[in-house]
């Protein structure tokens, strides 16, 4: 099992969109080391929702329901897209000062290469976010 940490700007498509759809395909990353996150992602993985710009919180909990095939959204290129699917939003929302302010997360790619929008995490990085969140698998 590998944890992952995705970002989208909720004006773009929210946690709340994410969960109404059902799921999405996760298209338009346009970054290469993005890319090999996404093209290493396997079924089953669990990713943590975050919304960047105006809330800049982990909101919700996800899963990988498709690993990596070709981006249809891309105009030329080789990229990837995965398919999501919600699992359940956080109990309490994990704000990036919170992050930034813990032991444990301070040196999530969140927080060293901010302008990644697909990340890996560690077990235990992805457990300190759920318990900081007040959720349980």
């Amino acid at each position: 099992m590998n944890y992952w940490l995705v970002k989208s700007e909720p004006e773009a498509y929210s946690w709340t969109t994410f969960v109404k759809d059902g799921g999405t395909a996760w298209t338009g990353v346009r970054n290469f080391q993005a890319r090999i996150y996404l093209r290493a992602m396997r079924s089953g993985d669990l990713v943590c929702f975050y919304h960047s710009v105006t809330d800049k919180q982990v909101v919700g909990l996800a899963k990988v329901a498709k690993e990596a095939y070709p981006d249809a959204t891309a105009k030329e290129g080789d990229w990837s897209c995965v398919d999501l699917a919600p699992v359940k939003p956080l109990v309490k929302p994990v704000p990036l000062d919170t992050i930034k302010a813990d032991k444990v997360l301070a040196e999530i790619p969140l927080v060293r290469q901010s302008r990644l929008s697909v990340s890996p995490l560690t077990k235990e990085q992805f457990a300190r976010l759920l318990t900081l969140g007040g959720t349980k698998l």
